[in-house]
């Protein structure tokens, strides 16, 4: 019985854990055997080719490529500089945005007094509160989304994306909201299977 109970305790936690994760979005080529790849390549994205301005989200790097070089790395996946199997670029975004909340509204509840001739007594009468509606407003919100992209180096193909967004506590993304996310990907993707 005692095991039977564990067993619920394991289950109701490891189903509130994965309520509150984040979305993953995965888009994959199914034609695409990942089992023929081993190796990869962190590559810059540009807008063109003397595009030499920093990139707004080189804040990320070292905490992305970590991340994702640590997930790569238990697949058995080794970064090399020379005639990679997977080209990695990854992108981080964050926008503003507003979501829409709304509170219900009630009156406010009161009492009146009265006096009874009959009884000569006084008594009071209590008015519960009353739902007027709701109360519909905007809360401004900052989201951050990181991709990352496999891109096949022979034959310069996009072979899988993922990508996750979430709320921000504070205007950039931590390193540790950037970890979070990255091994979010990474338990989405299944790249030890075909």
């Amino acid at each position: 019985m005692k095991t039977m109970n564990y067993l619920w305790i394991v289950l109701i936690a490891a189903f509130s854990i994965a309520a509150c994760s984040t979305p993953v979005h995965v888009e994959k080529d199914n034609a695409v055997n990942f089992k023929n790849y081993k190796t990869y390549m962190w590559v810059d994205t540009r807008y063109s080719e003397n595009d030499s301005t920093q990139r707004p989200a080189a804040y990320g790097d070292i905490s992305v490529r970590n991340a994702a070089n640590a997930e790569l790395k238990k697949l058995g996946w080794s970064e090399v500089s020379n005639n990679p199997d997977i080209l990695m670029s990854y992108d981080v975004l964050v926008n503003n945005t507003t979501v829409r909340k709304s509170d219900p509204v009630y009156t406010q509840s009161y009492t009146r007094t009265y006096y009874n001739p009959r009884m000569r007594r006084w008594g009071t009468i209590y008015y519960p509160s009353q739902f007027l509606g709701y109360n519909s407003y905007a809360v401004p919100l900052k989201e951050g989304t990181i991709t990352l992209t496999f891109t096949d180096a022979n034959t310069d193909k996009i072979v899988l994306q993922g990508w996750t967004t979430e709320e921000l506590n504070y205007s950039l993304l931590t390193p540790e909201e950037i970890t979070a996310s990255v091994n979010n990907i990474f338990s989405k993707l299944d790249l030890a299977s075909k």
